[in-house]
């Protein structure tokens, strides 16, 4: 399947999920990334959740890292370069909802990219290599290419992976992993 196809696809199949599905299969993937071979890392980067587009709710993430004593970091996203602020997530941070519903952190200690060694990153699909669709604006695909090359990619989906992505882009990143609520899959 095309990009195309596959946004459509599995932003209809999201919108089908009633909120209790979304909470449990979310601690679930949570649970599942206990499971990873990345607790020895100190940054991690986490997108913050967009309720609206029924993603997978990170506050579990969110609190496993504070548990392990992590250094959380969270990003503003600037849509006229396309490109993303990392903040240190601190008891001190502020947050407000951008135009597109997104929680962002206001301002606040700025993290490289290069200090980054964990990426949670959003998807609607990903296919059986460890490539993944979006939304489409190219923010991850941007943000990832400023970090280590060692930098840890991991995809979290309530769906199974699709066969073949038909029209990746040479300047597409591919995942490491992508954890479901059933199943942690590696693409290394």
């Amino acid at each position: 399947m095309f990009k195309k196809e596959l946004r459509n696809k599995y932003k209809t199949l999201r919108q089908q999920l009633t909120q209790e599905e979304i909470e449990d299969k979310s601690l679930a993937i949570a649970n599942r990334i206990l499971q990873l071979d990345i607790w020895e890392k100190t940054y991690f980067h986490l997108f913050l959740t967009i309720e609206e587009l029924k993603e997978v709710e990170t506050e579990f993430i969110l609190q496993i890292l504070a548990g392990k004593d992590k250094e959380i970091v969270v990003a503003k996203s600037n849509f006229e370069t396309l490109e993303m602020t990392n903040y240190l997530l601190t008891d001190n941070t502020k947050f407000q909802k951008n135009d597109y519903n997104i929680y962002e952190p206001v301002d606040g200690i700025e993290v490289p990219n290069t200090k980054i060694d964990v990426v949670f990153i959003p998807l609607l699909a990903y296919d059986k290599l460890g490539n993944r669709v979006g939304y489409g604006k190219g923010f991850y695909d941007a943000f990832l290419s400023k970090c280590r090359e060692d930098v840890i990619k991991i995809g979290l989906s309530f769906f199974e992976p699709e066969e073949v992505i038909e029209d990746v882009s040479p300047t597409d990143i591919r995942l490491d992993y992508c954890v479901t609520p059933t199943t942690n899959y590696s693409f290394l």
